[in-house]
């Protein structure tokens, strides 16, 4: 199968909620009755394998069906989820080779009658996608509720996972790197279950230092070893059960492990959010760790200046700022922020308005896309950095925005010619160059520039409208007596501005 996206914006729609569309008029003639679908997709190739993502309707009215058999097959390899073959203009009936290949191959084969256009089969599914989303997004913001609930409760850990018990339908428990169960919810699974539970368990959160988790595994004495940095999240199957394992923050060994009899759309999110909550509320039982990061917060609200909290900070002289805002443009309330928080690994996570920022302690080159938000990923910075560090993801994500990206890095301005040139040199270079701006006229030209004088990209990454960026460029040429359509301007221009501009965001 093809490389597929992230993953579509909706849940998928099953096969028999099409065909219960009457005014379609759909029939299968064909293959099992049962098919997700996750898009809709019209071809007239004779194969359109190249041009599949996986899990479409594919229409076709057989133009150029020739080899029923082969065609069928490509379909199949290439993940569609079923066909939905229109009667007329070409054909008269469905082919039988057709039919009979659908039926050898396990591909789900429609009839489409002549006065159905596949225009309409289409709109019927994004409708059916719209109502099955909003659905979801009901089903998310009751457990959230619900689990938020359950977190006030006097014994809060045991009453969160009773409740994603309830919402998962399914096995929950807190372990330890060495599988032990500290507590658990919902029915007890089978034998080989617990025994791959505990095996994603060590996978996503390892044997902590002795003496630094709540129940450390006997024999661990002494600093544990070098290690690679482990995903936050693992899964696995055993017979029709869904396992699951996520790591709680805050290093501790501790890790949710979920046995759910299937998986749905939203459940990701949810389990998210009980991550979230139940690392904070296990956050008591961190050691010197967290109790650094606690004295290091007290001090920078009492004033102290950020290079001397500095070494309460640990975790290496490198931090990692993300900002994200949900792809769909739907507001990211705290539960959600804490949800993409747990999702890069940190606990550390705020958000304003529609835009989260997170902290990842260390360097992180390669964060991941998250599917359902557009991240904005900063350098690595010192903590006396972090306000730069900060305009670098808020630029990142506008780019991303503009450009239409799940992520964007922000990549320093360092070698070539630019090195030639001493920093303070530079500097002075730019502030005397970029003196007659303001900051936010400074900003819209570094934007501008960056995506190639683009006035809709720069509107979209600056959240104004276009002619306002078209005004704001205009008043910087006027303020610099400069030709912003010489390149030989744009490139001196881009200079100042990309590591030494004055501006923030």
């Amino acid at each position: 199968m093809p490389d597929s996206p992230a993953g579509p914006p909706a849940p998928p729609i099953a096969l028999s909620e099409l065909l219960a569309r009457e005014e379609l008029g759909l029939r299968r003639i064909a293959g099992p009755d049962h098919a997700d679908l996750l898009w809709v997709h019209t071809s007239e190739m004779a194969d359109p394998y190249p041009y599949l993502l996986g899990g479409e309707l594919l229409l076709s009215a057989g133009v150029q069906l020739t080899d029923a058999d082969t065609y069928v097959a490509r379909l199949v390899q290439a993940g569609a989820a079923a066909l939905g073959f229109g009667v007329a203009p070409v054909h008269d009936t469905v082919p039988a080779a057709l039919v009979e290949a659908c039926d050898r191959h396990g591909l789900p084969l429609l009839e489409v009658p002549p006065e159905t256009r596949f225009t309409a089969i289409a709109q019927a599914v994004w409708r059916l996608m719209a109502e099955a989303r909003h659905r979801e997004l009901r089903r998310v913001t009751r457990a959230q509720q619900a689990l938020a609930t359950a977190a006030a409760r006097p014994e809060p850990v045991p009453a969160v996972l009773r409740q994603l018990a309830v919402q998962l339908e399914g096995r929950v428990a807190l372990l330890t790197a060495d599988g032990g169960v500290l507590h658990a919810a919902g029915g007890r699974p089978a034998p080989d279950v617990q025994t791959a539970l505990a095996r994603l368990a060590r996978v996503v959160a390892p044997t902590p230092p002795s003496g630094t988790g709540p129940t450390a595994p006997s024999g661990s004495t002494g600093p544990a070893p070098d290690r690679k940095p482990s995903p936050s999240s693992a899964t696995d199957t055993r017979g029709g059960t869904h396992l699951f394992a996520y790591a709680l923050g805050g290093g501790q060994g501790l890790a949710l492990a979920l046995a759910t009899p299937r998986r749905d759309f939203g459940d990701h999110t949810v389990a998210g959010i009980a991550v979230v909550l139940l690392s904070l509320l296990t956050a008591p039982h961190q050691g010197a760790d967290a109790a650094g990061r606690s004295a290091a917060l007290v001090r920078l609200l009492l004033g102290a200046a950020p290079k001397d909290v500095a070494p309460l900070l640990g975790d290496g002289d490198a931090w990692t700022v993300v900002h994200a805002r949900r792809a769909d443009g739907t507001p990211a309330g705290a539960l959600n922020a804490g949800a993409l928080g747990a999702a890069l690994g940190s606990a550390l996570s705020d958000v304003d308005r529609e835009t989260v920022r997170v902290l990842l302690p260390g360097r992180h080159e390669a964060v991941p896309p998250q599917p359902g938000w557009t991240l904005g990923v900063s350098g690595p910075a010192p903590v006396t950095a972090l306000p730069d560090a900060d305009t670098q993801a808020a630029r990142a994500l506008g780019h991303a925005e503009a450009t239409r990206a799940a992520l964007t890095t922000h990549r320093p301005g360092t070698g070539g010619l630019a090195a030639l040139i001493p920093p303070d040199r530079a500097e002075a270079h730019a502030r005397a160059l970029l003196a007659p701006l303001t900051e936010p006229l400074a900003e819209t030209l570094r934007c501008w520039l960056s995506l190639h004088g683009s006035w809709d990209r720069t509107a979209v990454a600056l959240k104004v409208h276009r002619n306002t960026v078209r005004q704001r460029i205009a008043r910087c040429a006027a303020l610099l007596d400069a030709d912003l359509d010489d390149m030989d301007v744009r490139t001196e221009l881009w200079f100042a501005l990309r590591d030494h501009g004055p501006a923030r965001t």
